[in-house]
């Protein structure tokens, strides 16, 4: 086996960055259909990489968190250029459990070199079987969002997904308001009329986006980790957060750059 092996069935933790994905060549000659099928294939290229360049020192074998990750690949951004770009983001949470917002905000500035992030879009984890989204599903996320703007990590905070009473509960309950709402397209061909009223009234951006509302299936996910494992077993990790970012150049409008952060776990045995 090879070390890189062992080291992926030794880990607890497996944090991947695929970088500049507008550069990969790997994965541009492909058209993936959906995002959800760009990032699924975005893991699987990325690990595949990882694992056939990677060479490691026998004495880094046993780190309880796997950094995957192909340095030529990274997105830093240097001081003199910052000022022309924007950087977005949206966030996908896949558990309920809030400190994985500063985690995988703290992790792209890292992976950025930034000290902020322009913008962030939360995508909360739906609400429990049965239950229909409501604000104190959204709350304990945006309260941690709200400190990160205090923090100056992040300058503008955004939704996804949310209908016109919930975006005015929010508007109303949140200290830092939303300075965006992302509407699904698949869901609705027009905006709604008293969503788009409502936005106009307060300011709010109303962007589209073609998310599935579950971005990546956990089987998705596990087919994902054996394609790029080379199949290794792949049954206990869970995907906790995936982290999607674009910088954009300000006087163009053109995307320089756009790459995914994943954060998955391994289930305790």
């Amino acid at each position: 086996m090879s070390v890189n092996a062992k080291m992926f069935n030794q880990a607890k933790t497996l944090r991947l960055h695929t970088g500049n994905i507008v550069n990969r060549s790997r994965i541009k000659k492909k058209c993936p259909g959906s995002p959800s099928e760009e990032l699924q294939d975005c893991i699987q290229a990325t690990l595949s990489d990882w694992f056939s360049q990677t060479k490691l020192n026998i004495e880094q074998n046993f780190k309880d968190t796997l950094d995957c990750s192909i340095p030529e690949a990274t997105d830093a951004i240097t001081p003199e250029e910052r000022e022309e770009l924007k950087v977005s983001a949206k966030l996908f949470l896949c558990e309920s459990d809030k400190s994985s917002i500063k985690e995988a905000v703290n992790l792209a500035c890292q992976t950025l070199a930034v000290s902020q992030l322009d913008s962030v879009i939360i995508a909360p984890p739906g609400p429990p079987e049965g239950a229909t989204q409501a604000l104190a599903h959204l709350q304990p996320a945006w309260e941690e969002l709200e400190a990160l703007v205090h923090s100056q990590q992040i300058a503008a905070i955004g939704t996804s997904d949310l209908d016109k009473d919930l975006l005015e509960q929010l508007y109303n309950w949140a200290q830092v308001k939303p300075s965006s709402n992302q509407v699904n397209l698949a869901s609705c061909c027009v905006m709604p009329p008293d969503l788009t009223a409502f936005a106009k009234e307060f300011d709010i951006q109303l962007l589209t986006h073609n998310d599935a509302k579950e971005l990546m299936s956990a089987a998705a996910f596990q087919q994902a980790l054996q394609e790029g494992t080379q199949d290794l077993s792949v049954a206990d990790w869970r995907l906790e957060w995936v982290l999607r970012y674009s910088i954009i150049v300000k006087s163009r409008g053109i995307i320089k750059s756009k790459g995914y952060l994943v954060s998955a776990r391994k289930a305790s045995p």
